[in-house]
């Protein structure tokens, strides 16, 4: 088989660019269930995503892999450490966008790739340049900023940037590809979503009914709207050099942040006014650094 060449795509951009933009305009959906508990909205995120992700892998003719990783003690269970990491990422994301923090989700996708340099140092002995050490420090401090002025952590944001960070730890780890390792993650969060939702049907309390209301059609779309995103990305991460994808990751959260300040009229104080100036500065700082090496590799 002949490796693909390390080079960006026309086809590539496209998916990644599409990919990036849903996951941005997302909190716009998730705000219509805001109405609906973020645990009844993650089980119905599990629930709906495998009808979509067992179709593109039988076109795909990859769902041999999805059976032989049932069959395989050690990745069932690295694949069961990455599901409940993802779960609780997206449970709390769920969580911030309804209850009000969106601006904090955007925070934590930001923070998210400069964990990941910190993670690769501590756990994987990776040498940090300096200009990734700078990066970290001015994240550092955007944090400390939030905290001294709120009086405590951002704990959304926070939540958002461990669990994802340690998420693409353990994935990769995990020797499946992109598609099959979704949907083995949705199938092994499927038995607790099925029986969250029993759970509330017994008692009455779920939003979801086979008459087909207004909350039903929204519940059935959350596995169009995790699903898709995903595997859009998944193909689009292919056909892309690894400077182009890191550049192009801040898509999501810029849109998150301005859709926080201008639709969800979230506020915008002084210590976030210094805060994300700080992130963004941290992201430069990074991102310029990432690209130079890129070229010299």
């Amino acid at each position: 088989m002949t490796q693909r060449p390390n080079e960006d795509t026309p086809q590539g951009l496209a998916f990644a660019i599409s990919a990036y933009f849903l996951w941005g305009f997302l909190p716009l959906y998730i705000k219509l269930l805001s109405h609906i508990p973020p645990v009844e909205i993650l089980a119905h995120r599990v629930i709906w995503s495998i009808p979509i992700a067992v179709v593109v892998l039988l076109i795909l003719r990859r769902t041999k892999d999805v059976v032989a990783a049932f069959k395989n003690p050690r990745m069932l269970g690295m694949a069961c450490v990455t599901a409940a990491l993802v779960s609780l990422n997206w449970g709390i994301y769920v969580w911030a966008v309804t209850a009000g923090f969106a601006m904090e989700a955007a925070l934590g996708y930001y923070m998210n790739p400069l964990f990941s340099i910190a993670l690769g140092a501590l756990l994987l002995g990776e040498k940090l340049s300096r200009a990734q050490l700078v990066a970290i420090a001015l994240a550092a401090m955007a944090v400390a900023v939030l905290v001294i002025d709120g009086g405590g952590l951002p704990w959304a944001a926070l939540g958002m940037m461990l669990t994802w960070g340690f998420y693409a730890l353990a994935k990769k780890q995990l020797p499946i590809g992109p598609n099959q390792g979704f949907l083995l993650e949705v199938l092994i969060l499927l038995p607790f979503a099925l029986g969250y939702i029993a759970f509330l049907d017994a008692g009455d309390a779920s939003h979801f009914s086979f008459s087909l209301t207004r909350d039903t059609w929204l519940l059935l779309g959350c596995g169009a709207i995790t699903a898709v995103p995903l595997m859009i990305y998944a193909n689009g991460a292919k056909l892309l050099r690894l400077s182009t994808i890191g550049i192009l990751q801040y898509i999501a959260p810029t849109i998150i942040f301005l859709i926080a300040v201008f639709i969800f009229d979230e506020p915008f104080g002084r210590a976030r006014a210094i805060a994300f100036p700080l992130i963004w500065l941290a992201l430069i700082v990074y991102t310029t650094s990432m690209v130079r090496q890129m070229r010299k590799g």
